[in-house]
Order: structure tokens, then C-alpha cells, then sequence
């Protein structure tokens, strides 16, 4: 398959498209606005800026932006959860735009280009979750189960506009050579290891917002 003048591999498949708007739910006596909630759609949906068309985000601080333009989250993670919690999950229930089939997200290496649709896309990062994953479980708890299962799903930039549907191919475009995968990427978030933060200063894929990160955490050790 060659789209333009790129050689692509196909890697997997769209399997659902989920998007939804913020909303407000009550939670621990207060009321939370939040865009955690996604609902499959049947149609094609333009990517385009920083989203979905009929997807946002309810928290821009934390979400959203360039680097976490689109979520994406895994099949395969969904069958290990339901086998875990003894229940169905219905896809968006993580919160992301798009589940996958065929790619193992942890493998990934940051910084490489999908093809999907007719829109270009680059994994950016990985998640880090926040209490509203809690909230749309009904277990406040979640949040450190799901960071213990190391099951994240990525976040990709938008490179190219276009649109997206179910049954969509995604195409491995090109892949950087420095070899940081995002497990590799979320280790390293989580640990006071200078040689590995200092790697992500040094990879241009990165994310500035988890450079300034870095940076501050390699002063703290030089200092």
C-alpha cells in the first residue's frame, strides 16, 4: 500500500470510533465536568486541529492540546480487563477516540506516524490517568489498578486532517530509530533514573510539556 509517496505496512485495524462531549456528574458530593464518556459512532468522523469532530475535552490544563489530540486504546487491553474485572466493557469505555485491534500499544515507539483513513497521525505519549477514570468506573480506586496494569494506550498528534471510520487499516508510515517504545516512555515517568529522563530530553519526539518535566528533574539531581 503506498499513500503519496510513502511506503506503509499495515498494522492493525479501527475496530470503533467513540466520541462525546463534556458533561457534568456528581461525584464524592460535588460536581465534576468531565468528557471521560465516548459513545460509538457508525460514521466516518473528520480529524481535524486538535480532535475528533464531536469529541472534546473538558480540562484543557490536562487534556487535550496538540500532543493528546486523539486517544487510542487497545482490543487486546480491553479482553485482559474484562477477564480481570468478570464483566463486558463496551469500547470508549477508557475514554478513547479510537480502539484498536492488531497493535500492541506497549510496543509502540514514540514518535511513529500511522495512517488512518485519509488522516496522518503520530504517537505522542502515553496516558497518565486522573481521578475521572474513577468516576467513569464508579471506583475511585481504578486509577492505581489501571496505573499497576501498565495497560495505558497512547496519544497521538494530528499530522494531517482527514477523516476516520470502523474498519480502517492503520498504517505504519515510518518509525524513528532511537528505539524508545511507550512502555519504555511510561517507565520512565515513573522513575528517578537521570540517565533515562535525560533520554527524554534528547528524543524530538517527546512532548515539550514532559520535557519541562525532564528538565526540572535532571536540575533537582545535578543539584
Amino acid at each position: 500500500m503506498t499513500i503519496g509517496q510513502r511506503e506503509a505496512t499495515t498494522v492493525g485495524s479501527v475496530i470503533s470510533v467513540n466520541v462525546g462531549m463534556p458533561r457534568d456528574v456528581e461525584w464524592a458530593g460535588r460536581t465534576v465536568r468531565t468528557a471521560i464518556w465516548k459513545e460509538p459512532t457508525d460514521q466516518r468522523v473528520a480529524v481535524e486541529h486538535d480532535n475528533l469532530a464531536g469529541d472534546r475535552q473538558a480540562d484543557l490544563r490536562v487534556h487535550g492540546g496538540p500532543d493528546k489530540a486523539v486517544y487510542a486504546y487497545a482490543a487486546e487491553d480491553y479482553h485482559w480487563w474484562e477477564e480481570r474485572l468478570g464483566a463486558p466493557l463496551a469500547p470508549g469505555t477508557f475514554g478513547e477516540n479510537l480502539t484498536t485491534e492488531g497493535l500492541e500499544l506497549d510496543r509502540v515507539v514514540i514518535g511513529e506516524v500511522w495512517a488512518i483513513g485519509t488522516a496522518v497521525l503520530q504517537v505522542a505519549q502515553t496516558r497518565q490517568p486522573c481521578f475521572k477514570l474513577g468516576i467513569r468506573m464508579g471506583d475511585a480506586g481504578f486509577v492505581q489498578e489501571f496505573d499497576r496494569a501498565r495497560r495505558f494506550g497512547v496519544y497521538l498528534r494530528i499530522l494531517e486532517a482527514g477523516d476516520v471510520g470502523v474498519g480502517d487499516g492503520i498504517s505504519l508510515l515510518s518509525r524513528p530509530t532511537h528505539g524508545m517504545t511507550t512502555s519504555s516512555f511510561a517507565d520512565t515517568l515513573d522513575s528517578h533514573d537521570t540517565r533515562a529522563i535525560r533520554r527524554l530530553l534528547e528524543t524530538a519526539e517527546v512532548p515539550e510539556g514532559i520535557k519541562v518535566w525532564a528538565r526540572r528533574q535532571v536540575d533537582r539531581a545535578e543539584s
